[in-house]
C-alpha cells in the first residue's frame, strides 16, 4: 500500500507539472510585486523603482508593487496639473509593444495569471457566441479611449486634475492588488471604504466569477493595456507562425485558444495573446513562435512534424 501511495503522488506530481506559461506569469507576479514586507504593513512602496513603468496591469496602490502601473501613469499624466504629453509613458508602451506585442498578457500579467487560476475551477465552461464576442471586444477599445485618455485629458473638474477614471471606477486589478490588501492591513482604510469600493469590489467579483466559466473575459473585453498591446501584434519582433504544410485542419489549436482565435487563419490576429496553448496541443509542430525570423518549432511535437524526406524541415518556407 505505502509503495502504491508514493507511485501514485509520483503521477499526480507529474500530471500537474507546471507549463512554461505558468512559470512565466508567476515568475512575472513576483518580480513586478517582490515588496512583500507591504503587505504586512499596508504601506505601499515608495523607493526609486515606483517611478519606472511595469509593462503588465499592475496596480501603483498594490503593497508589493515595485514598479507603476502603465495605465495608472498615463492617466496621471494626461490629468495633472500641467496637462503635459505621456512622452516617457507612451514611449515605454510603444516599445513593450513593438517587441512583445501581446505576450506581455499572455505571459506576464499577473490579472491574466488570476483568470487563469479562476478559470481551472471545476465549473461548467461556456463558450461566448460569435455575434456577441465579437463586437464585445470592441469595447476595450472604448475603455482605452474615454477612460483611460479622453476623460483625464478633457474632462473639467474645479481642481483642475481630473481622477484617474479607470483606475478609480473601474479596474479589477486594482481592487485586487492595492485596494483590498491595504483594507485588510490597515483599520483606519477599512472605515474610510464607502459606496465607490463597493462598487469596485463588485465589479472584481463579476469579473472573477465571469473568468470561472469564460477564459479570459478582463482580457477579452475590458483591458484598455490589452487594446493598446494589439494594435502592435502584426508586426512586434515576437510572432508566431504556421506552417500550412504540416497543419492538418484537426482545430485543436481553435479549442485551445482561451481568446478565441482561428490561428489557422491568422496566427498574428490582434486577440492573440501568444500563451502557447494552440503550439502545445500541435499534434504535428505546424505552429512555431520567437523573435523575427528565428521561429522556436513546438517542442513537444517536434518529431512529429520533421520532414523524412529530406525536404525543408525548419518550418521555413523554401
Amino acid at each position: 500500500m505505502p509503495g502504491m501511495h508514493r507511485n501514485r503522488v509520483k503521477r499526480d506530481a507529474a500530471g500537474k507539472r507546471l507549463s512554461g506559461q505558468r512559470i512565466a506569469q508567476l515568475l512575472s507576479a513576483a518580480l513586478t510585486n517582490g515588496y512583500l514586507i507591504g503587505f504586512q504593513r499596508g504601506r505601499i512602496y515608495a523607493g526609486g523603482t515606483k517611478a519606472v513603468c511595469v509593462p503588465v496591469l499592475n496596480c501603483y496602490s498594490c503593497p508589493g508593487a515595485l514598479g507603476a502601473c502603465p495605465i495608472g501613469a498615463l492617466q496621471t499624466s494626461l490629468g495633472g496639473v500641467r496637462r503635459h504629453f505621456p512622452f516617457y509613458v507612451l514611449g515605454l508602451l510603444m516599445l513593450f509593444g513593438i517587441v512583445l506585442g501581446r505576450v506581455v498578457c499572455g505571459l506576464l500579467c499577473p490579472f491574466g495569471l488570476v483568470q487563469d487560476l479562476l478559470h481551472q475551477l471545476p465549473l461548467p465552461k461556456w463558450r461566448v457566441p460569435s455575434p456577441v464576442d465579437r463586437p464585445a471586444r470592441y469595447l476595450k477599445y472604448l475603455v482605452l479611449l474615454i477612460l483611460v485618455i479622453g476623460l483625464p485629458a478633457f474632462a473639467v473638474t474645479k481642481t483642475g486634475v481630473t481622477p484617474p477614471y479607470f483606475c478609480k471606477y473601474l479596474c479589477p486589478a486594482g481592487t485586487l492588488g492595492g485596494g483590498i490588501p491595504l483594507m485588510l492591513a490597515d483599520p483606519n482604510i477599512r472605515r474610510l471604504a464607502g459606496a465607490l469600493f463597493g462598487w469596485k469590489t463588485l465589479v472584481l467579483l463579476i469579473v472573477a466569477l465571469t473568468s470561472a466559466v469564460i477564459p479570459r473575459p478582463f482580457c477579452r473585453y475590458l483591458c484598455p493595456l490589452g487594446a493598446f498591446y494589439s494594435l502592435f501584434n502584426r508586426f512586434s519582433f515576437f510572432q508566431m507562425r504556421l506552417d500550412e504544410g504540416k497543419c492538418v485542419k484537426c482545430q485543436r489549436c481553435v479549442h485551445a485558444c482561451p481568446m478565441a482565435v482561428n490561428v489557422t487563419e491568422d496566427s498574428n490576429h490582434p486577440e492573440c495573446i501568444r500563451c502557447g496553448k494552440c503550439k502545445a496541443v500541435c499534434p504535428t509542430g505546424a505552429i512555431s513562435c520567437g523573435f523575427g525570423e528565428h521561429f522556436v518549432p513546438a517542442e513537444e511535437n517536434r518529431s512529429a512534424g520533421r520532414d523524412t524526406s529530406g525536404g525543408n524541415s525548419s518550418g521555413h518556407p523554401q
